[in-house]
């Protein structure tokens, strides 16, 4: 794997939904979230003020949303605000702490690029490179790095900060991002992270 080339100081660290739905034994458990926030701390203790939590927001109750989302809203019914309580969208506690300075973007779908709000605020501040962490790495880590693709942004996936329900899925996305998209995304530790981090 080649050398990781030097970080900007005006990097964001984007942080994606490390929040207490996805933490076991929930339903929406995502396994390896004890094991990986240790490694999202680390990062985020790098920069907090250059540090964006994404937070995905469920429907409030069952059977809201557009399209397929209205059916989802029906199956997953227990996971609704109205039903599993609004405390289910909060950080890790462990994370809660670092905001401010660190900052939240909340969204209704998996990417955060949705609404063009977190573009407009990384282009107000300048920032060309992002580095992700966070999970479900198959879904919504997979719409992060997707969108700031297409953005252009110079992209860092934090291969041991990103979670995901199974080791078969934590490899797909780690395989298809040093392979597919290496012209792209910049795979590496969060060792080797910070070290480039000027």
């Amino acid at each position: 794997m080649p050398v990781l080339r030097p970080i900007p100081a005006n990097a964001v660290h984007i942080c994606v939904d490390m929040q207490l739905m996805f933490m076991p034994p929930g339903p929406w458990a995502v396994e390896w979230f004890p094991q990986t926030l240790p490694k999202v701390i680390q990062l985020t203790q790098r920069s907090p003020a250059r540090t964006i939590f994404t937070r995905f927001i469920p429907a409030m109750r069952p059977g809201e949303g557009r399209g397929q989302w209205r059916s989802y809203y029906e199956h997953w019914a227990e996971m609704t605000l109205e039903n599993a309580g609004a405390d289910i969208i909060e950080l890790a506690p462990e994370l809660k702490s670092f905001v401010p300075p660190a900052r939240q973007f909340d969204k209704p779908v998996y990417s955060p690029w949705f609404d063009g709000s977190l573009a407009r605020a990384l282009a107000t501040e300048r920032a060309e490179t992002i580095i992700v962490s966070g999970g479900e790495a198959d879904m919504c880590v997979l719409a992060t790095l997707l969108g700031a693709i297409d953005f252009g942004f110079r992209t860092v996936l934090a291969e041991d900060a990103i979670c995901s329900t199974s080791d078969e899925a934590y490899d797909s996305i780690v395989r298809l991002f040093t392979k597919r998209y290496s012209h792209h995304v910049e795979v590496a530790p969060v060792d080797e992270i910070v070290d480039f981090w000027v």
